[in-house]
């Protein structure tokens, strides 16, 4: 069997509808707020924590922190430590990282651009179940 081959079994046997499915776990971690505007924000190339923090409007340091970690696990994200002073520290994507990149944006613009149809809908069915409950 070929490399070719035995990558295309491998695909052909996770399948994320199953409830034991591994992909299942791929699926949550980039599911993740976070995790999607922590790879949207270094589509541009690598920045150190302060900058990705600054960027990240409402990240905590202790939330930042666990998703690089996570992401660095992962294999979507590299930590380069610069001996200087202070020490510098820079996070980039890695190409299993940039393989992702473009879905991860896709959705950031998608989300972007339908607030005012996701907010009308909402406000929609908080009516309809405002009546439901007076009924």
């Amino acid at each position: 069997m070929t490399a070719a081959q035995r990558r295309d079994l491998a695909k052909q046997e996770f399948d994320a509808f199953l409830a034991d499915c591994p992909s299942r776990l791929v699926l949550d971690r980039i599911s993740d707020k976070w995790v999607t505007l922590v790879i949207a924000s270094l589509a541009d190339g690598p920045l150190r924590f302060s900058e990705l923090s600054r960027q990240l409007a409402g990240v905590s340091q202790k939330m930042l922190t666990q998703t690089l970690r996570t992401l660095e696990r992962d294999g979507l994200v590299t930590r380069t430590v610069t001996a200087s002073v202070p020490v510098r520290v820079d996070y980039a994507l890695t190409d299993l990282g940039v393989s992702l990149q473009d879905t991860v944006r896709h959705l950031k613009t998608w989300a972007e651009s339908h607030v005012p149809q996701v907010r009308e809908a909402q406000e929609a069915y908080d009516r309809r179940a405002g009546q439901e409950v007076g009924a």
